[in-house]
């Protein structure tokens, strides 16, 4: 080959390899991202109605979703980050994410929060928004609440000569024992013995915090943990709630519109229940009031989900996108509308439903007063350990003096660890060089 053809023959692969390239590089330009989102529970059924709205707002990115069940999320989540193998981002209940923090496993947020138009902290429910940072950094976007308070039967209520719900403990206290009578198997409230969320709720009321020393040690034989087990603990002394489980409770909703029980302390997804459940005819017959605190409006607890993206995914951005388009009021909007599940964003509220269903307005004023439980990752034991020993005392077994001693005693134990490690991290950091 000659000169002249070895010159044609080198430009003709030049040009090949620029076209080719240049092919390559529009392919990859028009080639979705493929974001791999995780959730937890019924939530997954609800967002793939709204995921099409979304793909087509950003035809660059491609959602696949994966529904984890509730009972194996967790070690689901943990397997898949010893494995090395998370997704780019998740849902996560903000009980868990202390653990995921600490693991380190989640992406900062704070940067693009500060940044960013749309997600402004303070249109957030502040306890809410404050249950995602940690040693002053964001690590969850809070995507949903889930919160408690009382459901109750207002034409029970009048019929005992009481025109408004209760506004402190001894108002329901009052409205409990004239409501209640157990021979005709009628009961004040429904308080399963085997769900922590009511005691914890009455716990957060109190002054006291529930933890102390930096979350190392229990803080439950404090006066004011001990007068919210005193309080839960005579509600079934006094007879005013059958002592048995969830399973034993069988179908409250249909109970609850029998009138066995006059209060049923729960959360936001039981006002479509109720609907769903009970005839319309009933509708006017219950309603919905904000907690009533020791001496006045009582705080409760501060639940729910968050949007989190992990440390090692390859699209942080495209997730970032999907949190902004999930954070937007008029899709939480649609969310409750499918769910029930309750925005975290105070501009949500102003639309649809939440706006003019009176059943959804106590949620509203309870959620300026929710407070999060204590910010460590072995919170659910803790308190999973609180109702265990709680339930022995309902039970006669033990006083409220025991218990608070039995409670602080087991947190102590689960605590040790971090004891350890915080104390350690301390002689570490400040020992001279």
């Amino acid at each position: 080959m000659g000169e002249r053809g070895l010159w044609s023959a080198i430009w003709r692969i030049v040009a090949i390899m620029v076209i080719s390239g240049w092919l390559l590089g529009c392919t990859s330009h028009s080639d979705p991202h493929t974001l791999t989102f995780w959730t937890i529970g019924r939530e997954g059924e609800a967002i793939t109605q709204l995921l099409p709205e979304f793909e087509r707002e950003n035809p660059n990115i491609h959602v696949v979703l994966q529904q984890l069940p509730l009972s194996a999320a967790h070690q689901k989540l943990l397997t898949a980050f010893a494995g090395d193998s998370t997704p780019d981002m998740t849902q996560l209940g903000n009980t868990w994410l202390p653990e995921f923090v600490a693991l380190g496993a989640l992406e900062p947020l704070q940067t693009r929060v500060a940044n960013d138009k749309l997600i402004q902290s303070k249109d957030y429910f502040p306890s809410v928004w404050a249950t995602n940072v940690y040693d002053g950094a964001l690590y969850g976007v809070p995507w949903y609440i889930d919160t408690r308070l009382l459901f109750y039967r207002s034409d029970l209520l009048r019929a005992a000569g009481f025109d408004t719900p209760p506004r402190d403990w001894n108002e329901w206290r009052h409205m409990l024992a004239a409501l209640s009578h157990p021979a005709h198997g009628q009961y004040g409230i429904l308080l399963p013995t085997n769900e922590y969320d009511q005691l914890t709720s009455l716990a957060l009321q109190q002054p006291d915090p529930l933890l102390r020393d930096g979350g190392r040690y229990g803080n439950f034989e404090s006066a004011g943990f001990k007068r919210a087990l005193r309080f839960y603990v005579e509600t079934f002394r006094l007879h005013q709630a059958p002592p048995i489980t969830n399973v034993e409770a069988g179908n409250p909703w249909v109970e609850f519109g029998r009138g066995v029980y006059a209060f049923y302390f729960s959360g936001p997804w039981n006002i479509s229940e109720f609907r769903k459940r009970l005839p319309a005819s009933a509708e006017g017959t219950w309603a919905t009031a904000p907690l009533p605190g020791p001496d006045g409006e009582g705080a409760a607890l501060a639940g729910g989900s968050s949007l989190v993206i992990f440390r090692k995914s390859a699209h942080k951005d495209a997730a970032w996108t999907l949190i902004q388009f999930l954070s937007r009021p008029d899709v939480q909007g649609r969310f409750y509308e499918l769910l029930g599940d309750m925005p975290p964003r105070r501009s949500s509220w102003n639309q649809g439903s939440l706006l003019n269903d009176p059943k959804a307005h106590a949620f509203r004023q309870q959620l300026e007063r929710v407070k999060p439980t204590p910010p460590v990752p072995e919170w659910e034991q803790i308190v999973n350990e609180m109702q265990l020993v709680a339930a022995q005392a309902v039970a006669g077994n033990i006083t409220v003096d025991q218990a608070a001693a039995e409670i602080d005693r087991r947190a102590d134990r689960i605590l040790e660890k971090r004891r350890w490690m915080l104390d350690h991290t301390h002689t570490t950091t400040s020992a001279p060089p």
